[in-house]
């Protein structure tokens, strides 16, 4: 099975590639059209996934669950990437040569794009429209926890490209949940031209280990935040708790806060009340704090385990310790980071420029919360994933990245 939906998506991706911009467009809004038709049966087949999900953390089914809203989010998404420029066809440098050769560098697709994703069923809308505008042919392959939910929303992009006169077969979809289909798509050679890996720390360190066709390294994101003893700690307070709480089963939320130790006795009581004190008295989930030695003590917490400050937590977790100032941070982070995004809160513009010039992350932000690294936000419509390696691609990636580049050489009758 998996081989015929291999060579489907080969077949149609070059009619993919030949697509106008109208074309495609027209095929997206369709596409967002029928999501939000078919809304009642995507949700009844997530209600069959989320009733079965009975392993998993409450913030993991958070992940998992759609909503009326969180489907025409899906929609509106799709609609936007129709907005977006046309990728295929850029112009990305021109020059004539000394033997009068034309020498253009034009963005071209890929070919086939293959993604592994877990959980989150909205994946299978972003990256079905992403390539589509990108002149791309997509496999989709889900985990078994979303399956009902992405069988479901692949039926409904499908049939807007029906509707469009489209060829379904540009999206593609592996509904064997097997290791042996993920492995085969990692050593589809000749077939699968990208590899996307979307999820956990396993899935992408499978994928990276084992796959032989071109993979990217999707990120886990053990995201830091460092306060300065310069911050504005009510700003401070509101960006922590953001980062944290807004949203903790994703790869932006903030899983890591390193403050400076002249004000950790001040802070530490204030961050207490705000992320424990305050959202228990509200009925709020309260955040379990990690304690590093250097603050244990000061507020109620656990004693920080010997990995607490290299687990991504995806829960109302986190990871606290003062340092003694910004190069200590940034030495800190760089030990543990798996380069995904860091902020820095400080009012002092040397620390906030120590900070930017020397953390190498995929996304550095001062004075602003983690969780703005998404595509949607970045401007790019939505995301395929965000890369946390530096070749080809780096941080959310959108229509762009999605290209890669060839060359077209004009000349009339030179020979070398």
């Amino acid at each position: 099975m998996i081989d015929c939906i291999l060579q489907t998506a080969k077949d149609n991706a070059l009619t993919a590639s030949l697509l106008t911009t109208q074309q495609k467009n027209n095929a997206l809004r369709f596409m967002a059209d029928e999501l939000e038709l078919q809304a009642d049966l995507i949700l009844s087949a997530n209600k069959i996934d989320v009733d079965n999900a009975t392993n998993l953390s409450s913030v993991m089914i958070d992940r998992l669950s759609l909503s009326s809203a969180r489907i025409k989010g899906m929609a509106d998404g799709l609609r936007e990437v129709a907005l977006l420029p046309d990728p295929v066809g850029r112009v990305l440098d021109e020059s004539i040569n000394k033997a009068g050769l034309d020498i253009k560098k034009i963005s071209v697709p890929f070919g086939v794009v293959a993604v592994i994703f877990e959980s989150r069923p909205n994946v299978a809308s972003d990256t079905a429209g992403l390539c589509l505008k990108s002149g791309n042919a997509c496999i989709l392959r889900g985990g078994k926890e979303s399956f009902n939910s992405v069988t479901a929303i692949v039926k409904a992009l499908k049939d807007g490209l029906k509707k469009a006169g489209l060829p379904d077969g540009i999206i593609n979809t592996v509904s064997d949940k097997s290791r042996e289909s993920a492995n085969r798509l990692m050593t589809a050679n000749g077939y699968v031209d990208l590899l996307i890996p979307r999820g956990g720390a396993g899935l992408i360190k499978s994928c990276v280990q084992n796959a032989t066709v071109n993979c990217i390294e999707t990120g886990t994101g053990i995201c830091h935040i460092y306060v300065d003893k310069s911050a504005d700690i009510d700003m401070a307070l509101d960006i922590i708790e953001n980062a944290k709480t807004s949203r903790p089963s994703v790869c932006n939320a903030e899983e890591v806060l390193l403050i400076h130790t002249d004000i950790k006795k001040d802070f530490l009581p204030k961050l207490y009340d705000r992320l424990v004190s305050k959202r228990i008295a509200t009925g709020k989930t309260p955040v379990e704090l990690r304690l590093h030695d250097n603050v244990y003590g000061i507020i109620d917490g656990k004693k920080a385990g010997d990995n607490d400050f290299d687990t991504e937590f995806l829960d109302y977790v986190l990871a606290v310790k003062a340092v003694d100032d910004v190069v200590e941070a940034v030495n800190h982070i760089a030990k543990h980071s798996t380069h995904h995004s860091e902020a820095v809160i400080a009012t002092d513009n040397f620390v906030a420029e120590t900070f930017t010039k020397s953390v190498d992350s995929a996304a550095v932000y001062v004075n602003a919360s983690t969780r703005f690294t998404d595509g949607g936000e970045f401007g790019l419509g939505c995301e395929i994933g965000i890369s946390t390696q530096k070749l080809h691609a780096r941080g959310p990636m959108g229509l762009n990245e999605l290209n890669t580049y060839k060359y077209i050489v004009k000349g009339n009758g030179q020979i070398r």
